[in-house]
């Protein structure tokens, strides 16, 4: 199991951050798309590093065209000499019709023709293949010389998408390289929604179980080195689940727990604008389903214990201020 970061959003400190990680001996690093656009930053991460694998996790598709997007990705593969992964997510309705000015219809089936207009776009500037794609959602019929980059020794991208329904987890199956759960997922969703809809995905294109796929995320390390450290990365923690399980989007984790009521409470909470309230609602035994807590050492082998059965790579994620040398401490004991 590889262990991964997260890059900073900061975007004036790309380039060091990227290296220091890369020394730090991280896998890999990847980058949402938040505040910042996060392709500028993969460029300078590119730069910035040598060996890791870089990659968006994620970047909205539905804010864009696949021909806009095919290029981007197109060209962060070659400038990262093959390291980059385009990771992608479809956001809900109201970010994508209300902050991108998009249309937001049917998302799964939607998903699952983008990624296939992606991949159409980049086989006509690899191979030279007339592009001729057509769809319910999206057409792509006219490519000329003018508009077509040269081929590159590196080719595609690998794409990954973010899902946590069973629907469009079976569209990242079929149609892509990789998977991201996301940070509410338990190991018990994990083995019991996610890896079946994943397995269905597959075999519709024939492939067999999951062999060369990825299945990755990012997984709470509720990390500290003494009793004030600790305290403050649960308190963290706890109020970024609760955050989580305030959108309808994830009743279906909390469900399986037998969590369900507390997702309408939260929900009233958020919308009440009662932050501070809301971390209050998780319990421990919800803290410790959905992250892995303790010292260093412990966290790093919780988390291998974890995921390392069914994750091919994961992502230490710490919602609260934690010193860099903590979250080595976790890697070094991961591995």
């Amino acid at each position: 199991m590889k262990i991964d970061a997260m890059l900073s959003r900061n975007v004036s400190e790309t380039e060091d951050d990227a290296a220091a990680l890369e020394t730090a001996g991280y896998d890999g690093l990847w980058v949402g798309e938040t505040e910042h656009d996060p392709f500028l930053q993969m460029l300078s991460a590119a730069r910035a590093t040598h060996q890791m694998t870089i990659g968006t996790a994620v970047a909205i598709a539905f804010a864009r065209t696949p021909m806009t997007l095919a290029s981007t990705a197109f060209d962060l593969a070659l400038m990262s000499e093959g390291r980059f992964v385009l990771g992608l997510g479809s956001q809900v309705k109201a970010h994508i019709e209300r902050r991108f000015s998009m249309p937001w219809s049917h998302p799964a089936p939607r998903m699952r023709e983008f990624v296939m207009a992606l991949r159409a776009i980049w086989a006509t500037w690899q191979t030279g293949e007339k592009l001729s794609f057509r769809g319910d959602f999206y057409t792509h019929t006219l490519m000329t010389p003018f508009f077509s980059p040269a081929a590159h020794p590196y080719g595609a991208p690998p794409v990954y998408l973010a899902g946590v329904g069973e629907k469009m987890t079976e569209v990242a199956g079929e149609v892509c390289d990789g998977f991201f759960f996301h940070p509410l997922t338990s190991d018990r969703y994990l083995a019991e929604v996610t890896l079946p809809a994943l397995r269905r995905g597959r075999a519709r294109r024939g492939h067999e179980d999951l062999q060369g796929f990825t299945v990755t995320g990012p997984a709470f390390a509720c990390v500290g080195r003494d009793e004030a450290e600790l305290e403050a990365a649960v308190q963290g923690t706890r109020s970024q689940i609760a955050f989580y399980a305030s959108t309808p989007a994830y009743q279906g984790v909390l469900d399986l727990h037998g969590w369900g009521e507390l997702q309408p409470e939260l929900n009233s909470l958020a919308r009440a604008g009662r932050w501070s309230e809301m971390g209050d609602a998780i319990d421990d035994e919800m803290l410790n389903t959905f992250a892995v807590v303790g010292a260093p050492e412990e966290v790093g082998r919780g988390l291998r214990r974890r995921w390392g059965d069914v994750a091919g790579r994961i992502t230490l994620y710490a919602p609260y201020e934690v010193d860099p040398v903590v979250l080595t401490a976790v890697l070094e004991s991961a591995r």
